[in-house]
């Protein structure tokens, strides 16, 4: 029977959190947060925010801006701890070119764009359309060949190819959905799955959700490679 095998990057986190608004105040901003994910799914509320305002905050994070404050630092540097840990794996793996990878949630093409430049044929998409047509920029920018970038939602990507990652996406999506989400990845890997993601606790959920509120100081962001795990 042929497995499929499975990299996981563990994005831990350490967050402090500093200077938050008076309890009355927090409490109103959590309970309007309650209603609206009873009212509005989850996949709609990514798909807005990542095409309005939070394109506009992580197409910046994302960047070599300097208008970004020590928060958004922290998390630049550890989204790019995480793309290089990946980039060694493959590397050293050496049989990335002229192989076909599929990238989820791509982004601006911070994984994409360099695994194009190491000859692979790429197929990137993400959620927002704002963030694919910004990755394709970037590439078309750097004159990178190989790679093509869509909208999409994770469920509706189809295809076979070498390789599938999925990069600091799974933070955003259902806990309840997870393993049936990446039961759908698997079925798109021919060989390897390299999927990372943050734990989703009450304390993360609240970052993801409320973090453009209070005033955050976001430590110790590092990937835990986790490598071997194979799927049917």
């Amino acid at each position: 029977m042929k497995t499929t095998s499975i990299t996981l990057v563990l994005a831990a986190m350490a967050m402090s959190v500093e200077g938050f608004a008076p309890q009355s105040i927090t409490a109103r901003v959590t309970n309007t947060n309650l209603m609206m994910a009873s009212s509005v799914d989850d996949k709609t509320e990514v798909r807005e925010y990542f095409n309005t305002e939070g394109f506009n905050r992580w197409n910046k994070i994302y960047s070599e801006s300097d208008e970004v404050n020590s928060v958004q630092l922290d998390i630049r540097n550890g989204h790019d701890q995480t793309i290089q840990k990946i980039l060694n794996w493959i590397k050293q793996d050496g049989d990335i070119k002229g192989k076909t990878v599929c990238d989820c949630g791509c982004g601006v093409g911070s994984l994409a764009i360099p695994l194009a430049q190491m000859g692979a044929k790429i197929e990137a998409s993400d959620i927002s359309d704002a963030m694919s047509s910004e990755a394709a920029r970037r590439a078309k920018e750097l004159g990178v060949k190989g790679a093509k970038f869509y909208t999409s939602d994770l469920e509706s990507v189809k295809g076979k190819f070498n390789t599938v990652t999925c990069v600091d996406v799974a933070i955003h999506y259902p806990s309840d959905k997870m393993g049936e989400m990446i039961q759908h990845l698997c079925g798109l890997a021919n060989d390897r799955l390299i999927i990372s993601f943050a734990p989703k606790t009450w304390y993360y959920v609240f970052f993801e959700k409320d973090w453009r509120t209070f005033p955050r100081t976001f430590q110790d962001y590092q990937s835990v490679p986790s490598r071997g795990i194979l799927c049917p």
